[in-house]
């Protein structure tokens, strides 16, 4: 069957983080600064101890219902933690997501081949990305950035419909949108345990691209079995071998 939509993971994919997690505490510090200047009262140490409990009760749950909640109620429930009682929707809690997703994007960049590749695949195959992140306004700022949207017929972010990969809904959600059938799709994407075995459990081709990623990934059980369809090394070898899927 003839392919007709190629969709792709975002981040150590198309867009690349720098230094793994090392963003991580730039980050934390940013937004607890905002906070303190806020009325927050905690130190950093405590802030940074609650926040990773809050984040990994969270991690856990969605590991079971493969939903994603916004960032924002990471730190909605790390700040009643520790005694204050801001609503959701409250600019305290907003506006500190904010900076946390400014400060993350100074660690992102974009992968030399993407545009080349991008522009050679549009016009030619419908084209998507499903991403896993918990604060969509940030994917959209970046895209802004990197001038990338105009690429994409859909643009589905975990954040935004309540699901990440590999639940089969995201993949479903992206398929229906383009209106193209599972076996006339490839996923492209870095992470075996989530891009390989999320499209590959709906019907979809997959090609793995290595990447850091790819070598950390804690695999699931099923994952051993399941392989990707072809495994590449950049982004510049795709134009060959979409046609091979």
């Amino acid at each position: 069957m003839q392919v007709k939509a190629v969709l792709f993971d975002l981040f150590d994919t198309l867009l690349l983080v720098e230094g793994g997690n090392a963003f991580y505490t730039p980050c934390l510090q940013k937004l607890h600064k905002f906070l303190t200047e806020n009325g927050v009262d905690a130190p950093f140490e405590k802030f940074m101890k609650v926040y990773f409990e809050v984040r990994d009760a969270l991690y856990a749950e969605a590991d079971k219902n493969l939903e994603e909640p916004h960032f924002n109620i990471r730190v909605w429930k790390t700040l009643q933690r520790l005694g204050y009682n801001y609503e959701l929707s409250d600019d305290v809690v907003t506006k500190a997501t904010e900076c946390f997703a400014q400060e993350f994007m100074k660690y992102v960049s974009l992968d030399e081949n993407a545009v080349d590749v991008l522009q050679w695949l549009h016009g030619k195959y419908k084209l998507g990305i499903v991403s896993n992140f918990a604060i969509p306004e940030c994917i959209w700022k970046l895209l802004e950035k990197y001038n990338l949207k105009k690429f994409f017929d859909v643009i589905i972010i975990s954040a935004e419909v309540n699901k990440r990969k590999p639940s089969p809904e995201i993949f479903q959600k992206t398929l229906k949108s383009l209106n193209v059938a599972s076996h006339e799709a490839v996923f492209v994407g870095d992470t075996p345990s989530m891009d390989i075995e999320g499209a590959k459990n709906v019907g979809m081709k997959a090609i793995l691209i290595i990447r850091r990623t790819s070598v950390t990934d804690t695999p699931k059980p099923t994952s051993a079995t399941i392989k990707p369809d072809i495994t590449v090394k950049s982004l510049k070898e795709l134009p060959k071998i979409i046609g091979d899927c």
